[in-house]
């Protein structure tokens, strides 16, 4: 039987085979979650299990999981050679999901991995410390290793001025756990990945205060009650909308993005608002109304002060966004300002962001806040205008990513980008969308990660969380996405300039560093040129 120590940087794949321990002393923030691997293979079929040796360091966290794997069909497309991982091993099964547990039964010939998140005691002191792991076979010791790191004297503070949100489907929510659209179960479910969320970095979440008009006819997640009036009105019912701020807030959100007012890709049409919450379905239009036409300006008359009314009500004026349509491109530009005018003219108080990758949005100044994709995100920091940034299905190639293929390094390395300009925030499409493409067909995520859409949607795009009988569970991306952006957090905590040369081999987007190796080193210099 062989057991051996591995970096959280890289993947353990079923035809693994056995190599050194990971030598790498680990350094650490005082108040830093970090992780680390333990990688075993057997030539029998016979369950194996780790744990912690007691008191190794005492009062501190381990959390122990087993490496799932799950099957990826093909090799996501454009990317060369030397930046995929999984080559030769793709198609084939792919390490993924981490399952809570701490033993696995190996079947012969085959490497499995072991996952260790580890949270220092509160109050520990600066200092060298190791974890002594015990890997056991029929209840028998058979190896020991160790896992050293470092404790430097840095306490990481909370990331400021930049925003991260990845879009929570709450229909998926639904669908997935055959919820009765919002009732109790759904605000146990829902209340567990809002933790998971702000866990991994998260600050800003998405509110379906209607169904968001994303990728297809959506079901009706709406959370607000809407009704008609006599007179052509309406009324609205503000419980629901109200009890899932304040449930995200007790879970540590901060901001909130509005939901989308006009149709995907040109804000053609009016979106599909339902009476009621939409548990029948019933449109207060037709499907296709126009975007400015009188039925949805009347709509709007009614709906946009009472939203504003909310908003001041609650305290959240100032840490709201809100979306005119998704992604539209520079021939929607006439539509996308007719539909930016109307709201000017009926909501003057209201402040835009949307995901719009031409310049020429960013000059035209109709979006108060343009996201912009990393393919062209350094043209709008270049002119001077603020923006976020985001990616979703590419750009691939060279370019950062989270996919089943992106090497871990390359995932381990957000932090370091999004700190490198002065963006103000990332955005990401695909939390947990467990749909086949542009559907309500639900997929099993266990064994589809690309909604059944490639070679034009990737292979792990369209979710970094999975789901779990009770709750979420966690992807290495997401783990590695998350422990990324604490990154950020030590090098704003540590005031590191965007021009200092320990960044300097950032070029952009796609000219990075992308070893293991480069993102230790890094980290241990930022610790030690403090002394």
């Amino acid at each position: 039987m062989n057991s051996w120590t591995v970096s959280s940087l890289v993947r353990i794949f079923p035809s693994t085979l056995p190599s050194r321990n990971f030598r790498r002393v680990i350094d650490v923030a005082c108040n830093e979650r970090f992780s680390f691997q333990l990688a075993v293979r057997n030539p029998d079929s016979e369950p194996i299990s780790v744990e912690v040796a007691a008191g190794s360091p005492p009062g501190w966290t381990v959390r122990i999981r087993k490496v799932g794997y799950v099957p990826v069909r093909h090799l996501n497309t454009e990317t060369p050679d030397d930046e995929r991982d999984g080559a030769g091993c793709i198609p084939g099964y792919v390490p993924d999901p981490l399952f809570d547990g701490s033993q696995i039964m190996v079947p012969t010939g085959e490497t499995h991995g072991f996952w260790f998140s580890v949270l220092p005691a509160p109050g520990v002191r600066p200092g060298s410390r190791r974890i002594e792991l015990k890997v056991k076979v029929g209840g028998r010791i058979v190896r020991r290793h160790l896992v050293r790191f470092r404790v430097h004297d840095v306490r990481i503070k909370p990331r400021r001025g930049f925003s991260v949100t990845n879009w929570f489907y709450v229909d998926a929510l639904i669908d997935q756990y055959e919820t009765n659209l919002f009732d109790g179960k759904f605000w146990r479910l829902l209340s567990r990945y809002l933790e998971n969320l702000v866990a991994h970095g998260q600050d800003t979440l998405y509110v379906p205060v209607f169904t968001p008009p994303l990728d297809g006819v959506k079901r009706p997640s709406q959370l607000l009650r809407v009704s008609r009036k006599n007179d052509g009105g309406y009324t609205f019912d503000w419980r629901d909308v109200k009890r899932y701020v304040n449930l995200a807030r007790r879970s540590g959100m901060k901001k909130f993005e509005w939901c989308h007012l006009f149709t995907q890709w040109g804000a053609k049409n009016a979106i599909r608002i339902y009476e009621g919450q939409g548990a029948d379905e019933n449109l207060l239009w037709p499907a296709g109304t126009r975007a400015t036409s009188q039925v949805y300006r009347r709509f709007l008359a009614d709906y946009l002060p009472a939203l504003h009314r909310f908003l001041k009500r609650e305290g959240l004026e100032g840490v709201s966004f809100h979306h005119v349509s998704d992604e539209p491109g520079e021939k929607d530009i006439p539509g996308y300002r007719r539909a930016r005018e109307l709201l000017v003219e009926m909501a003057p108080w209201m402040r835009v962001m949307d995901a719009v990758s031409e310049i020429a949005f960013g000059r035209s100044g109709f979006t108060d806040r343009p996201i912009p994709s990393i393919r062209t995100a350094l043209d709008f920091a270049a002119e001077g205008i603020p923006s976020w940034c985001y990616y979703c299905c590419g750009p691939r190639g060279r370019y950062l990513n989270r996919l089943t293929d992106t090497p871990l390094a390359k995932i381990g390395m957000h932090g370091f980008l999004f700190y490198r300009w002065p963006f103000e925030g990332f955005l990401h499409w695909g939390c947990n969308y467990w749909y086949r493409r542009g559907s309500r067909e639900m997929i099993d995520p266990f064994s589809v990660q690309d909604g059944h859409g490639w070679p034009n949607w990737a292979f792990g795009d369209t979710f970094v969380v999975y789901p779990g009988p009770d709750g979420p569970v966690d992807s290495i991306r997401w783990e590695i996405f998350g422990e990324s952006l604490q990154t950020y957090a030590l090098l704003q905590t540590l005031g590191v300039e965007r021009e200092d040369s320990i960044l300097g081999p950032i070029k952009s987007f796609e000219d990075f560093p992308k070893s293991e190796s480069w993102i230790h080193e890094t980290r241990r210099r930022l610790f030690t040129r403090r002394r």
